[in-house]
């Protein structure tokens, strides 16, 4: 772990695309209330792009591969996608939903060596998680896929996206990814639609649920670090970046269009006008994005918690500025520690404003 740790800060410090997330559709055979992508197509790669792309991928030194959707499986040609990325020696991670996955499809993920398989799972409760997915018996489907994976011997993680609809449920998801004996993460993150619509941060979960997740050691390991009150920050934490978004990470839409990050829709070019190293080197955005440090944040640079802060540039470029505070992250800070951030501070606020009411979702019957 030790040797892909450097590898990164190498990739990091050199400016390489060490990994890419590369949706190869955004259709999808679930609607989860929560998602924010558009299921329509408006024209995504074809096979022969999508591979071309791959060889310059390659090319520009990028070693992980993250391919997702949408559904990846909604592609028919997606088996073939997959062996050429194989073919150019990637380390694939294949996110997914899993209900597409039978034993003929878990054999032959096996058979290509895929790295790691991250399947959506929101409950423990088929009624819960269905109503997410608003796909009837999917719940079903997807636990089906994992034991498939599992008893194929491929490396599965479970990944719940905690909302107001599965809040009470965090606990029997743990314990059920630990009965099926896969890897479970959970991420109360809800990202704003790609089209800048916010309706679906109606779905975050009231900030002062997030005390009790940090402070489960089941879910956030090194308690005593990770909400250890914040030291001022060091010069070298002001030389820093805040994330790796621009830096030895990248995402890649169906359509072709580059963006530092699938949380971060600042355009930078498109692989169908433009060679994926022109647009890595060259854009003036990724350029932009890159060159910010830690001390050039408007309101974070003075804030105690600037070297431990989870602050996403693109959510706060969503926000309206790719330099300022991210609301949910200073709230998570907040939680976290019990210290209030610099924008909060300057807002004449102790803690977080108080979150908007739960909003719930009817809970389809499992046999709909």
């Amino acid at each position: 772990m030790s040797l892909m740790i450097e590898a990164g800060q190498k990739a990091f410090d050199l400016g390489v695309p060490i990994a890419v997330h590369l949706d190869v559709t955004y259709r999808c055979n679930e609607r989860c209330v929560h998602c924010y992508l558009d299921h329509d197509d408006h024209g995504e790669m074809t096979t022969a792009e999508i591979k071309s792309v791959l060889d310059q991928l390659a090319d520009a030194g990028v070693f992980f591969l993250t391919l997702s959707g949408g559904e990846v499986f909604m592609r028919r040609d997606f088996f073939e996608i997959l062996e050429h990325a194989r073919r150019l020696l990637f380390v694939v991670k294949i996110k997914t939903n899993g209900v597409m996955i039978g034993a003929a499809e878990a054999e032959r993920l096996r058979a290509l060596n895929v790295d790691t398989i991250q399947i959506s799972l929101y409950s423990h409760r088929p009624e819960v998680h269905d109503a997410i997915t608003k796909l009837p018996h999917s719940f079903e489907r997807t636990v089906k896929a994992i034991r498939f994976l599992r008893d194929h011997g491929l490396r599965v993680t479970i990944a719940n996206v905690l909302m107001t609809a599965n809040l009470a449920d965090q606990s029997g998801a743990q314990k059920l990814a630990a009965d099926l004996g896969v890897h479970y993460t959970l991420d109360p993150t809800i990202t704003p639609m790609m089209d800048g619509d916010l309706s679906v941060l109606a779905l975050r979960i009231p900030g002062e649920e997030l005390e009790d997740v940090f402070r489960n050691p089941a879910l956030v390991p090194n308690q005593e670090e990770f909400c250890a009150p914040p030291k001022p920050p060091s010069d070298a934490d002001l030389e820093g970046y805040s994330c790796s978004a621009g830096h030895s990470f990248c995402y890649i839409s169906p359509y072709g269009d580059v963006f530092p990050c699938v949380q971060f829709p600042l355009p930078t070019g498109n692989v169908r006008r433009q060679n994926f190293l022109d647009i890595w080197n060259g854009s003036p955005q990724m350029r932009e994005v890159r060159s910010i440090q830690a001390r050039d944040l408007t309101t974070c640079s003075s804030c105690s918690h600037v070297s431990t802060c989870t602050r996403c540039p693109g959510l706060a470029y969503m926000e309206g500025n790719m330099r300022g505070p991210s609301t949910a992250d200073c709230e998570k800070s907040f939680y976290r520690t019990g210290v209030p951030t610099a924008n909060m501070l300057q807002q004449g606020l102790s803690r977080p404003r108080t979150t908007a009411p739960l909003v719930q979702i009817r809970l389809a019957a499992a046999s709909a």
